[in-house]
């Protein structure tokens, strides 16, 4: 299970992906997180590697949050210089399953191509789950993380995945 985790984790998209969808991570107060900046810093870099691909930020307002994890996002990609025309919001999402559906929605077209941007520990079951809810072409495109959590990451997820295939969600 942690082979199949570590080959997806590096894996590079296409370029020009009609979405890229970022997938949240805990904000505290109005601050994103070490974690969340580093994902949408690499959403970031390929945004402007294909300016024709549209941002979806995806995740609701969790304990200890003042905003959504998707208006978090918004303003930091706002700050950066991504033109607001190209970032949807989806911030209803507390959970992996739930950003993938609610990003579905938003883009309204299973055969358009997604990248999903998450840590690259999370690639392998986020973007299971996108092809199990019907999306046709999605990759992922992995965030780093902090190298001295690395190992329990890895093993944490490879327990969720066993979860999300018996739950039959991936």
């Amino acid at each position: 299970m942690e082979g199949i985790i570590i080959v997806n984790a590096n894996q590079k998209p296409k370029s020009n992906a009609d979405y890229v969808i970022i997938l949240g991570a805990k904000v505290r107060g109005t601050t994103i997180t070490k974690s969340l900046k580093a994902r949408l810093d690499t959403a970031y870099d390929y945004l402007i590697e294909n300016p024709n691909t549209v941002a979806i930020v995806s995740g609701g307002k969790g304990p200890g949050e003042d905003i959504s994890e998707a208006a978090a996002m918004e303003k930091y990609l706002k700050q950066k210089g991504i033109d607001k025309k190209r970032i949807q919001l989806e911030d209803k999402s507390v959970n992996t399953h739930q950003n993938i559906k609610f990003s579905r929605r938003i883009a309204q077209n299973d055969d358009a191509s997604f990248v999903v941007v998450t840590n690259g520990f999370h690639i392998y079951r986020a973007t299971r789950i996108a092809r199990k809810q019907g999306l046709k072409r999605v990759e992922g495109l992995s965030a780093p993380c902090d190298k001295i959590m690395l190992i329990s990451y890895y093993v944490r997820e490879g327990f969720a995945v066993v979860k999300y295939k018996l739950s039959g969600m991936i």
